[in-house]
């Protein structure tokens, strides 16, 4: 059964995030971030099922047995891309230093076709790629975001910053509504974000090789980019701590197509993806944020 990732809250809640924003943007970065010590500490200690999932991924990636230390790093880690979310949102990238990597190629793709898919996964940062949007007028980005998932923290993150509000896709939409806004989007030569790796309550899933074990991941994707006919673009913004940044693009395909036309088969597109996620797991490890049991679905 897949979709287990959604019976877990987010963490922290929308008085949290409220105190959270009001500490950041009234005290500033250095401090709030200060405070993400005691704040993952005690995410850790109460969140039984995420600290479990935690320390199994970590002992997957890691090949070893995961620490205690492990855990409260990757919990940090997470706590500091969350607050960095206040910022990017609130102020763009003037806080960070963000290396890229593939851009230009990737901004070309579009020459190729109407726009460009940009597939992501809970790894890292997203918002970076959002923000980035901001000081790249020439790139157009909307991003298919499930905004009723935590409806509370969808609504404050986003009064941060209207601007890039109003260009989310909302994922919750009926399917044909989310596909119509993508093509809209597409044939004005947009990057079209969205985040590949979760497979939602009734979503059809492809179990491919991820990290030792067979794993789902979903299908919808890959059956949107085939039937639009886009270039597909991988990135993941890895923070490297500090106010660091880098995001990482690579050209995946110019087109998808589909094994009864000729071309490779969803599955193998989708390990693809897969392995590719699993190399960058691999060499930055504390960026995985999906606390549940992925390999259960």
């Amino acid at each position: 059964m897949t979709g287990k990732w959604t019976e877990r809250p987010e963490g922290g809640g929308r008085a949290a995030l409220r105190l959270l924003i009001a500490i950041a943007l009234g005290l500033g970065r250095a401090p709030a971030r200060m405070i993400l010590y005691p704040v993952a500490l005690y995410f850790m200690l109460r969140r039984g099922p995420e600290r479990r999932a935690s320390r199994a991924y970590l002992t997957r990636v890691l090949g070893r047995p995961a620490t205690a230390r492990d855990v409260f790093r990757h919990v940090l880690n997470f706590s500091r891309v969350t607050l960095d979310r206040v910022f990017l949102l609130h102020d763009g990238l003037q806080r960070f230093e963000v290396e890229t990597t593939g851009l230009d190629a990737a901004h070309a793709a579009v020459a190729l076709n109407r726009g460009v898919l940009v597939f992501g996964a809970h790894f890292g940062s997203f918002e970076v790629l959002r923000a980035l949007s901001v000081h790249r007028p020439d790139i157009e980005f909307r991003a298919v975001i499930d905004l009723e998932q935590n409806p509370s923290v969808s609504q404050l993150m986003n009064a941060l910053n209207p601007a890039l509000a109003a260009t989310v896709i909302n994922a919750r939409q009926a399917g044909p509504a989310v596909v119509l806004a993508m093509k809209d989007a597409l044939d004005q030569g947009a990057f079209v974000t969205l985040l590949a790796d979760r497979v939602r309550p009734g979503g059809r899933a492809s179990e491919v090789d991820f990290l030792g074990s067979r794993a789902p991941f979903p299908t919808a994707p890959w059956e949107i980019a085939a039937a639009l006919r886009v270039p597909v673009v991988l990135c993941f913004g890895v923070y490297l701590g500090g106010n660091r940044y880098h995001l990482y693009f690579e050209i995946m395909t110019e087109r998808i197509v589909r094994d009864r036309e000729g071309g490779r088969p969803l599955p193998e597109w989708i390990q693809s993806f897969a392995d590719r996620l699993a190399a960058r797991a691999r060499e930055a490890p504390y960026n995985w944020f999906n606390f549940y049991d992925f390999w259960a679905g």
